[in-house]
């Protein structure tokens, strides 16, 4: 599943080519990517055409695009995205042909761009795209990245900030691991406690900070905590700058190219070869119906 930095990549593609854009068109080519929506394909398709979009943001590993209101004012609604498993946004010219696993295609009108369509493909159908309203953030900051605007999309609300945004609070984050039993894994993973990071950044941070993925949570020293956060956040950085993590062909940019940073991997996804740190094997084990790589050399679990 695409992660913050592949999702920010994303993002970070699609802000100039949509920003300021209007709506011409919308072909719902499979339903089961409004799996979100509230309404059917067709509602989806009139409530779109003709709209303007503001920007393009990003909380964790949701995307949306506030949409211009039909009377001025502020944004009260936008277009949501989640990528799921397999999830593309994808540019294309205009009239361009369809794209294996096309489920909606966007075409845009751009005042500097001029005509543009995003495509949204999907091989497992597990992503989706829906109108959704905005809502005031609860601490009064920018909803997410991309945008200045203190409102945040219904379906978004629940999820935490991410390590990246200049809101998280890294003392409430401290307070939440303290309250937590579960392994530090399980609550990175909890995306209403810190978003933006799946199984490969978790086992690159946990790595980095030479923590057990199964660590009592709420046994880790502040120290440690300090120290797991900011290896989270470099791990975050370094894949954003080197396009994301892509395995096979189903994350790739806007543009259609694969990131590189699997070439940066020094747990996931490495079982049996020498650890980077101490030359001990990467071993993995089974953990929520997926796996952990870990180092049993340099990351021990502590005695109870």
């Amino acid at each position: 599943m695409p992660e913050l930095p592949e999702v920010e990549v994303v993002r970070a593609g699609l802000a100039p080519a949509v920003t300021g854009a209007r709506v011409m068109g919308v072909s719902v080519f499979d339903e089961r990517a409004l799996t979100r929506h509230p309404g059917t394909g067709s509602d989806f398709e009139a409530a779109l055409a003709g709209r303007s979009i503001r920007a393009a943001a990003r909380r964790g590993k949701f995307l949306w695009l506030p949409l211009e209101p039909l009377a001025p004012g502020p944004a009260t609604e936008a277009l949501v995205g989640h990528l799921g498993m397999s999830g593309q946004l994808l540019l294309r010219e205009p009239g361009a042909p369809l794209e294996r696993h096309e489920r909606v295609r966007i075409d845009l009108q751009h005042p500097v761009h001029g005509d543009l369509s995003i495509v949204f493909a999907d091989q497992r159908t597990f992503g989706s795209l829906a109108i959704d309203p905005l809502v005031p953030t609860t601490d009064a900051a920018p909803g997410g990245f991309g945008s200045a605007d203190p409102v945040v999309p219904t379906q978004v609300a629940h999820i935490a900030r991410d390590p990246l945004d200049s809101a998280f609070d890294d003392a409430g984050f401290r307070r939440a691991l303290a309250r937590k039993d579960s392994a530090i894994k399980r609550v990175l993973l909890d995306q209403t406690v810190v978003s933006g990071i799946g199984n490969i950044y978790a086992d690159e941070a946990l790595w980095g900070a030479r923590v057990h993925p199964e660590t009592r949570a709420s046994s880790l020293s502040t120290r440690a905590v300090n120290r797991l956060l900011a290896e989270v956040r470099a791990v975050l950085e370094k894949a954003l700058a080197e396009g994301g993590t892509s395995f096979d062909a189903q994350y790739v940019n806007v543009n259609g190219q694969a990131g590189y940073f699997a070439h940066s991997l020094h747990a996931y996804g490495r079982t049996g070869q020498p650890c980077d740190r101490c030359g001990r094997p990467i071993v993995r084990v089974s953990f929520m119906n997926r796996s952990s790589h870990f180092c049993a050399g340099c990351q021990k679990l502590p005695r109870l």
